[in-house]
């Protein structure tokens, strides 16, 4: 039986609370993620902001406004003002389906993987699709099955 902590991401990219705005959307874009997770000094977890959070939080380009001055509006809202508080979390023991199924049931793009309150990874949507690869290829390398 595989668990969590067979596929979950380790090498994180987190934030804090009183990081800004500006901080999480270059953090996104530069490392190509598109959830942080939010936490304390001692990495326990406070929260997570997802790419959503960060459009939603974001001035309409309708509105007239540049990317300077976007930026500059970024620079002024902590984290805490949009993320999330309320996010289901997981155990590296817990079972990999039954993840998947949390994943698909409730769409969401991530689940954080605590032990005793502390962060120690991310399983997301990715993380499932380079498995399903390694899985279709695995089974397209393997004897037929006739």
């Amino acid at each position: 039986m595989l668990n969590v902590k067979d596929l979950m991401t380790q090498d994180l990219f987190t934030l804090q609370e009183t990081d800004n705005l500006a901080l999480a959307r270059s953090l996104m874009d530069l490392a190509r993620i598109r959830h942080i997770p939010i936490v304390d000094e001692n990495m326990g977890f406070t929260g997570l902001i997802t790419h959503r959070d960060i459009l939603e939080a974001t001035v309409s380009k309708l509105a007239g406004v540049d990317t300077q001055t976007q930026e500059e509006l970024d620079r002024g809202i902590p984290v805490r003002e949009i993320m999330n508080t309320n996010v289901k979390t997981i155990t590296p023991d817990d079972n990999l389906r039954d993840a998947a199924g949390l994943l698909l049931e409730h769409k969401y793009g991530c689940l954080p993987v605590l032990m005793n309150g502390k962060l120690v990874g991310i399983l997301t949507e990715a993380d499932f699709l380079s498995l399903t690869i390694s899985l279709i290829d695995a089974l397209e390398e393997g004897p037929e099955l006739r």
